[in-house]
């Protein structure tokens, strides 16, 4: 097990440092989204805009490890599940103080009998793209207890399948590619003139990196150069909204302590995935689903459901809200099971981590919970959550008077402009949480992959252009 690599940060930082950094993911992290991708939210990220503060973003990552060049299996954000981002706000009890429910809904064309002399496009055709199926999407913003619309009818962005299908599906001009300016037109506003914010909706290039393989063979990593990052060119969906920060403060202004973090100026940012209660098969393919929503998925913190969370309740996980997390999952959090197997494998006595530290490291870990609340971060005093029922939970804490830095948010565009390369978050996502979880952040760990195989970009939605079907993606050449 000397495969577990030490990172090049070398000497043992503390948990109050991890501030700067960012956290790993979620794709298909349990045995009911394994089978559901429509509800297999891979990763989220939540982060103030740099500098102002002004923007608040957004993005929900859905549907990983798509292969570009499929055709009508194209995936797509389903019509039948309620996707919602929810907002906590300040260090008490974790309700909802806003909520933005998206919804889609997919138009069929009008049946047509094929003929010779049938033009191209309408339903007749091979592939939906061209086909004429549109998907749009509305979006509500519930408040207070009232529930308004600031976005309807809104296009998603389709998929890159390739440059044929690309032509006279999206009747782009001759010489024009699916670029970013292509893609850009499906950035549209919210509310009247955008004062409620703006949306993007569509598929991109899955932005997270991470050696899986050596993952979930109980952290056997490979040292850099040797590993393999799974997630290179596949796509998956995205959601992501630009919220002016005012609109989620609670007093409709920007927090009047600039630069200054507290409790009063934090939220709480976790998303969901919902599905009717009841759901009736139809011969024709025309089902139909009734009855209450019910929730079949989340994601708060990334690798807290795949990496802390026991197998025997992920499912129940999923179907939970951050409010019970303490009475759930408590003895999960305080009392990791990834210690107990690398103490099981050899791996800590291989490193040299005396067996005193190993028992430390295995329950009581205070410090995992105390690092999600942002307990003492990014300076003592800072902030401070009680960790008791309801008020400790698998939220992605934000400070909106302070630049976002996990665990105080998750950026995903952290590198671009800054010193950072626009192929990096604003620190290697997986190797922060690995290293939280298996030593209290005392022996930086890595998993040799550092960066994405796209880079993200500078603006509004940030994750890369998707992989393009017929040339990108996946595949070999056959000899």
């Amino acid at each position: 097990m000397r495969k577990l690599t030490i990172s090049s940060l070398g000497a043992a930082f503390a948990l109050a440092g991890l501030a700067g950094t960012a956290a790993a993911s979620s794709h298909r992290e349990a045995p009911s989204t394994v089978n559901d991708p429509c509800i297999d939210n891979t990763d989220v990220y939540a982060w103030v805009k740099p500098g102002t503060r002004d923007k608040l973003y957004l993005m929900a990552g859905y549907n990983g490890l798509h292969e570009p060049g499929q055709g009508n299996q194209q995936t797509k954000l389903c019509d039948n599940v309620l996707y919602e981002f929810h907002i906590t706000r300040g260090a008490g009890m974790l309700t909802d103080a806003v909520t933005y429910q998206i919804q889609f809904k997919t138009t069929a064309p009008p049946r047509v009998t094929p003929s010779a002399t049938l033009p191209v496009g309408g339903g007749a055709e091979l592939l939906v793209q061209i086909g004429g199926f549109k998907q749009t999407y509305t979006v509500t913003k519930v408040e207070n207890g009232m529930s308004t619309v600031i976005g309807t009818d809104l296009p998603v962005a389709p998929p890159n399948v390739g440059p044929n299908t690309d032509k006279i599906a999206y009747m782009l001009p001759t010489g024009r590619a699916y670029d970013d300016a292509f893609a850009a037109t499906f950035i549209k506003d919210l509310g009247t003139s955008g004062s409620e914010g703006r949306a993007f909706v569509g598929e991109r290039d899955d932005p997270f990196y991470l050696d899986e393989k050596g993952i979930f063979d109980i952290l056997n990593l490979k040292p850099k150069g040797t590993s393999k990052d799974v997630f290179a060119g596949f796509n998956l969906n995205v959601i992501a909204l630009e919220i002016p920060t005012t609109k989620v403060s609670g007093t409709g202004m920007m927090p009047a302590h600039q630069g200054t973090p507290g409790d009063d100026t934090m939220i709480g940012v976790w998303a969901s995935a919902s599905r009717r209660k009841h759901t009736i098969l139809r011969g024709d393919g025309r089902d139909t689903a009734y009855g209450p929503w019910v929730q079949v998925g989340r994601e708060g913190h990334p690798l807290v459901n795949a990496g802390l969370i026991g197998v025997q309740d992920q499912d129940k996980f999923l179907r939970t809200t951050p409010l019970t997390d303490v009475a759930n999952f408590a003895a999960y959090f305080l009392n990791p099971v990834l210690v107990r197997d690398l103490d099981t494998l050899g791996t800590y006595a291989a490193l040299g981590v005396p067996a005193a530290t190993v028992t430390t490291l295995k329950s009581n870990r205070v410090d995992i919970l105390k690092t999600i609340n942002l307990d003492d971060i990014p300076t003592a005093g800072a902030h401070h959550v009680p960790i008791e029922a309801g008020k400790t939970g698998d939220v992605l804490r934000v400070d909106l008077a302070i630049n976002s830095g996990y665990p105080n948010g998750r950026p995903l565009a952290g590198g671009c402009g800054g010193t950072t390369p626009c192929n990096k978050e604003q620190a290697d996502v997986s190797d922060v949480l690995i290293t939280v979880i298996c030593s209290g952040g005392a022996l930086p760990l890595g998993d040799g992959v550092d960066y994405n195989d796209k880079n993200m970009l500078a603006e509004f939605p940030f994750a890369p252009l998707p992989w393009q079907g017929l040339t990108e993606g996946h595949g070999k050449t056959t000899p």
